[in-house]
């Protein structure tokens, strides 16, 4: 009963979908130009070799089945999406990371009705399959995160440490930016801080320029290095001081955080430890052992 149920819906639901403009979502959209670290390198498409694909047949057909997913990217869900798409760096839209839940869930529904046949426990492997296709995507999502915020982490005390060099050097806190930017190899904080001075060109202020950075990625050391540079410039003392200190600070707490994860290194270590190494030592050792006990076993006399 349920599979004709889902065939008529996605039926009506094709059906609806033949009706929307083609043009339905063509309005004009304000958008910052982010150079590609590898732009470069791509060969440019002339006017004969530009074809259309199936995949831009295909990305236009999930456009526009995303447009449906329009009323849940205004709700406080699709709000913290928008926000951890941004933060991940995707170019995937709220609608369209609707729809790919959508989409998997619908898979993973379908593959447990194949699967399950005899009908024990139905509604909790179907449960099973919803939570399967809903938290995939969210998995994927927060991993790209984490990565992108180690990078900065990562990056964060060298890029000060430049900033620093270039004031000292003689130019102003702009100046060395953009030299930085300019000069520097593409990292996520490289990107932003790109971002950072096109908005700082385009008329906003400094100081909501650099909140709006550290409110992006939550990371307390972005958090410091924006509040240090806002403090610096409301107070009007010296930018060089307070980058150098800065620096240092931040180089040492990278090496706490090294120190704290070699630290937890050992107990990642044991969970392989126990499950891989220690049955093939135990075999290795023991194995003998029991053959031989059991090919002249010297309990055998005893019963005699």
């Amino acid at each position: 009963m349920l599979l004709p149920l889902l065939f008529a819906f996605f039926a009506g639901f094709a059906l609806i979908l033949g009706f929307l403009p083609v043009g339905f979502d063509n309005r004009p959209k304000l958008q910052l130009k982010m150079d590609d670290p590898l732009e470069g390198l791509r060969p440019k498409p002339s006017a004969e070799n530009k074809k259309k694909e199936p995949l831009d047949f295909i990305f236009l057909i999930t456009g526009k089945l995303a447009l449906f997913n329009r009323p849940l990217a205004v709700s406080p869900t699709g709000r913290r999406m928008y926000r951890d798409l941004r933060m991940a760096k995707s170019r995937i839209t709220v609608e369209e990371f609707f729809l790919i839940k959508e989409i998997l869930i619908g898979a993973f529904v379908l593959l447990v009705l194949k699967l399950n046949n005899n009908g024990e426990l139905f509604m909790f492997w179907i449960l099973i399959g919803f939570a399967l296709g809903y938290m995939l995507p969210e998995f994927w999502l927060k991993a790209r995160i984490k990565k992108i915020k180690e990078n900065i982490l990562k990056f964060l005390p060298d890029t000060v440490d430049l900033l620093g060099l270039c004031v000292n050097a003689g130019l102003d806190f702009m100046m060395a930016l953009k030299y930085v930017v300019e000069k520097s190899n593409p990292t996520v904080i490289i990107d932003e801080l790109r971002n950072m001075m096109q908005e700082i060109n385009v008329g906003k202020p400094r100081r909501d320029a650099l909140r709006d950075l550290a409110k992006k990625y939550e990371l307390s050391d972005l958090s410091t290095f924006s509040r240090t540079l806002i403090q610096a410039d409301r107070m009007g003392t010296s930018v060089i001081e307070a980058l150098n200190i800065l620096s240092e600070d931040m180089r040492e707490a990278r090496f706490r955080r090294g120190e704290a994860m070699a630290l937890k290194a050992p107990l990642k270590m044991l969970i392989p430890l126990l499950l891989f190494i220690f049955p093939v030592v135990a075999i290795l050792v023991a194995g003998p052992v029991f053959l031989d006990f059991f090919q002249n076993n010297p309990l055998k006399g005893l019963g005699h």
